[in-house]
This record gives C-alpha cells, structure tokens and sequence, in this order.
C-alpha cells in the first residue's frame, strides 16, 4: 500500500494523468464553477493498493447534470447515452464523469440524480468500503469516510450500509470475486447479509462478467468458491459443484480429500499456467469441471477401494450444465468438453505404452478446439491438486504428463493435429467430387496416421488400387 498524504498520492497518480491530459484542465474547470471533482471505485483502490489503476471514474459533486454537460462541451462532444444515469462521456476520453444519484432496488432502477448529496452519503451507496474511497482532484486528499483504507490494509470486505448493499443482488457476486482477487475475508455483517439476499434476479451475462474476473484476475480463485460454500450458498449457485462435496477419493492417488478440495486445489494451479485471454479461461473452466464426472461414477468396491471408471466421458454433460449457470460463451463449450473427455489420455497413452499413431488419432480428435499441449497442461494442474497438507496445489512436475508431452512433440502433434497430405484437388480427374472422394481421403488420411506415410504419391496409389 502507498503512503496516502496529498503529496504521495499527487506523486503516484501524476503518470496516470498524463495519459488524459484534459482531465486535469476539467477538474480547473469544473472548480472554477464551485463543483468538485473527486476520483472514485476502483481506481482509487488499486492506487492506494500501489497495483496498475486501469479505468477513472470521476464523480461531480456541486453541479447539475446540464452543468457538468456544458462545460465538457467546451472540450469537444459529449455522449448522453448515460444521461439519465448522470453519466457522461467526453468524445475521445476514456473517463466517466458522474453525478451522486439515487438508485431504487430492482433489475431496472430508478435513478434520482442529486448534485448536492453529501459525500459520505453518496459513498454509503457503494458496495464495499474499499470501493467507497475518492480523491479530490485539487488537493489530491484521500476521502475515506468508511475506512476503506483501514480495510484494505486488515483484508477485510465490509459493506459501508448493508441495507443498501442488498439493493443491488449484482453486489454478491462482486464480494466473491473479490475474496479470490485481492484474497480477503468478508466481515460477519457482511457474511450474514450474503447468506439470505435474493440473487435470483441476476442475469446471466453479469454473472458470467463476475466469474470471468474471478478465474482472470485471481491467484487463488478457490477461494471465491470456498466462500460460496462456507455462507451455505454453494448450491444455489453451482449445484453441479456442490454435489462433488460427499464424493471420496481414493487416497492412494488423492491424499487431499474429497472431490471438492481436489477440483479447488486443480483449478489453483491451473492459474499457474501460461495462456492468454480466451485460452485461459477455457483452461480454468476445464481444471474447474474436469472430475464432474466422478458424481456419478464413483464406487466404493467391496476391498475398500474406489473406483471412478468412466469418470472422464460422464463429466461431460455435467460440464456442459454447470457452464450455462456462469458463462454465455458457447464458443468455449466444445474445447472445455474436449478437455474433460480426454483428460485421463496423457497419463492412460504413457502408462499403456501407446504408440505414434495413437498419439495423432487423439491430436486429431482434440483438434482445432484444443491442442495436446493444452491437454498435457491440464493433466499437469490435475496432479499438482493433489496436497495432503493444505489448500495450495503441489508445485511437483508429473514425470507421465511430461513423458507424453515429450512424445506428442517428437511426433510433431504437440501443438496442431498432423494434417492430411492427400487432398481432393489430388484427386480431381481420378474420382468424382462428392461422398465417394471423402471417403477415399478418409482413409488415406488413417493410413498416412497409422503407417506414417508421408509420400502423396504413394497415398494416391494405396487408395485407388482399394477402391
């Protein structure tokens, strides 16, 4: 956390500014007109935290809304798509400029916009007190009626008025992204309100933003699960997730416990992994969902042992319901589902001793959705989930997933499916376009995998002379 007296926050806050150079020219104006002009939410707190302030939001206290309209006018066009939230936008800077308001409970509030509200009772209105801070951007002074500093600095997520934080159901799936990202621990008060509130009304695409911030912008985003779980409303959320809690493990593989602690513990060290955007998220929604299967699959044999056999293929379709609660993104369904089906491969290939082709028929199955690598490093995160001793996933490597790594790169099918040497403008003139030519490239295809022909010629031939 930074030092937070003018000087240090004028300090840190400078470079910022120099990336909206009119920012500071309209806070002169908008002083100049007796209003004030104060940075707020999560700029404010990622500043104090000393981590990278990505968006500004300023609120205008002391001015109406045709006020504030006109003097941003003075600086170029204004969007009014906001207006009847008292929100507005000047064309070419990336800052909101608000008004206090008042907004009634519902999915369609009512807003009452009130220039002269007082700033402790504009920032009542914010969901948590580490978001209910502002700077004035005169003196740069740190407003902080709620102690959101004080909260930050214990780790605790307290609601500025828990009557109010009710309004808005939005705000619980915020608390639990929260918990994951900067790792803190609500406040009774708060626990006791999130345990009862009516999270019904939520629509889907806002849920899927909050899930995306947890699993995207957390080093341990078991934790917001965990959270769900220990205030009772794991169930409500993800009932798919929730019914891997009675499920046991056998601990000569899985030490950790039950089904639960495994998926947490995988899905924590999945985050470890190196991919971008979109191709992370497909990775932690697969660590996440990979063992579903094992709800319905699980046995405990008359030795005392437990079974889980077809665990891989059965998880799929639960996968599948559990991702509709939390995301919209349909693109991500198939490579997710690849991911859970084979999951068992990398291990299963090394450990049977599979030979090249094999290695290139499942290449060819995961493909264009998900690479092997993918594959391997989800097998990776799926034993690293495996710590007797704690929460945290195992930093150990897997010498069967690093072995099949190993091979899926000799054969060149690590990162792409081998692709068919044989092509129909190959046989254009020979064959007639149509079912039949697909067939014949089928099957040159399955010869050139399982005999590691590479010769088009030869290919030609083969599947010609079996016609």
């Amino acid at each position: 956390m930074i030092d937070t007296s003018p000087l240090s926050i004028a300090h840190h806050l400078q470079p910022i500014l120099n990336n909206y150079p009119q920012v500071l020219k309209l806070v002169h104006a908008i002083d100049a007109q007796h209003g004030r002009a104060l940075l707020v939410g999560g700029a404010v707190r990622d500043l104090v935290l000393g981590i990278p302030v990505k968006d500004l939001d300023i609120e205008v206290h002391g001015l109406n809304i045709a006020q504030l309209e006109q003097i941003l006018r003075t600086f170029g066009p204004v969007s009014l798509v906001g207006k009847a939230f008292g929100v507005l936008r000047l064309h070419g800077l990336d800052v909101d400029w608000s008004l206090p308001r008042v907004d009634s409970s519902g999915r369609k509030p009512q807003v009452h916009i009130d220039p002269f509200m007082s700033i402790k009772e504009a920032f009542r209105r914010r969901d948590l007190t580490i978001n209910a801070m502002g700077i004035d951007l005169t003196t740069f002074e740190l407003v902080d009626p709620f102690d959101g500093k004080e909260d930050l600095k214990k780790g605790i997520l307290r609601a500025p008025d828990t009557t109010l934080f009710v309004e808005d159901p939005l705000r619980f799936f915020r608390v639990m992204q929260f918990i994951g990202r900067f790792e803190m621990k609500p406040d009774e008060s708060l626990n006791a309100v999130c345990k009862t509130m009516d999270i019904s009304q939520v629509s889907k695409e806002r849920i899927s933003t909050e899930f995306e911030k947890l699993l995207l912008k957390s080093k341990q985003p078991s934790l917001g699960f965990r959270w769900l779980l220990s205030i009772g409303r794991l169930g409500d959320v993800l009932p798919e997730l929730q019914a891997t809690i009675p499920i046991k493990q056998d601990p000569r593989w899985h030490p950790e416990g039950n089904l639960f602690e495994h998926s947490m513990q995988t899905l924590d060290a999945a985050v470890r992994l190196h991919y971008e955007h979109d191709a992370k998220l497909i990775m932690l929604y697969a660590a996440l969902c990979h063992d579903l299967g094992k709800i319905t699959t699980t046995v405990q044999e008359p030795d005392g042992s437990i079974t889980c056999y077809g665990h891989d293929k059965a998880g799929v379709p639960i996968t599948r319901r559990l991702l509709k609660r939390i995301t919209l993104k349909k693109s991500f369904m198939r490579p997710i589902e690849k991911l859970v089906r084979y999951h068992m491969q990398p291990s299963q290939f090394i450990n049977g001793g599979a030979k090249a082709p094999a290695y290139k028929r499942l290449a060819r199955k995961l493909a264009p959705d998900v690479s092997m690598q993918m594959l391997a490093d989800l097998s990776l995160a799926d034993g690293q989930g495996c710590n007797p001793n704690g929460h945290k996933p195992l930093l150990s490597h897997d010498p069967d997933t690093e072995a099949f790594r190993k091979k899926a790169q000799e054969i060149n099918v690590l990162e792409q499916a081998e692709q068919p040497i044989l092509q129909g403008r190959d046989l254009l003139g020979l064959v007639n376009p149509g079912k039949e030519m697909g067939m014949l490239l089928k099957k040159a295809y399955t010869i050139q995998m399982e005999e590691g022909i590479k010769d088009k010629e030869v290919l030609k031939q083969r599947v010609l002379n079996d016609q």
